[in-house]
C-alpha cells in the first residue's frame, strides 16, 4: 500500500468533505444535487469528528484520498446500529484514491475499530443500490445482507438503503 489509515485531523476536513460530495455527486448518490442538505452534511467532517471518528486515508505526501465515518451503535452518527454494535458512514474516495485500494482499506479499518470496542458483535452499514462497487468490497471484506434491516431515509423518499452486516467473530 502506497498510503496509510489515520484518524482526519482538523487540516483535512475540508478537503475531506469536498471529496465526499464529489464522490456521492460524480457516482450518481445525491439524489438532489449537490447543494442538498445532504450534501452539506458530508462537507461537514468537523461535525462528524466532534461526535464520531472520521479515518482517512492519506499518501505518502500527505494527500487525503478518501474517508470515512465511524461510529458506535450508541453514538449520534449511528443510522442502524444497536447498542451492541458498530457503523461506518460516508465511505468515500477521491479520483486520485480509486483502484488503489482505499476503500477496501478504509472498510478493513472500521472493521478492526469495532472488533477494538468492548461487547461489540457486529459492524453494520446502510448502502443505495446502486453502489455496486462498494457492494463487492462490503462482500470481500465478510459482509452480507441483512435484508430485514433496510430503510428508508426520509419519507417520500423513492430508494431504499440496503443494510449489510458483519458478524464479528465470523470473519473470514
Amino acid at each position: 500500500m502506497d498510503f496509510t489509515i489515520r484518524t482526519a485531523r482538523p487540516d483535512d476536513y475540508e478537503t475531506l468533505g469536498e471529496i465526499t460530495v464529489r464522490a456521492y455527486r460524480d457516482d450518481g448518490f445525491l439524489a438532489f444535487g449537490e447543494d442538498d442538505e445532504y450534501a452539506d452534511l458530508l462537507r461537514d467532517v468537523a461535525g462528524r469528528a466532534a461526535d464520531a471518528e472520521v479515518l482517512v486515508a492519506a499518501d505518502e505526501a500527505g494527500t487525503v484520498l478518501g474517508g470515512v465515518t465511524f461510529t458506535t451503535g450508541d453514538g449520534k452518527w449511528a443510522d442502524i446500529a444497536g447498542p451492541d454494535e458498530a457503523e461506518f458512514r460516508m465511505l468515500a474516495v477521491g479520483h486520485e484514491g480509486r483502484g488503489r485500494g482505499v476503500g477496501e482499506a478504509l472498510v478493513r479499518a472500521c472493521v478492526e475499530r469495532a472488533r477494538a470496542v468492548p461487547g461489540c458483535a457486529r459492524i453494520v452499514l446502510s448502502t443505495q443500490q446502486s453502489m455496486a462497487g462498494a457492494h463487492r468490497i462490503y462482500a470481500r471484506v465478510g459482509f452480507v445482507r441483512a435484508p430485514e434491516r433496510d430503510w428508508q431515509p426520509l419519507p417520500g423518499v423513492d430508494f431504499t438503503l440496503l443494510a449489510y452486516a458483519l458478524e464479528l467473530g465470523n470473519t473470514p
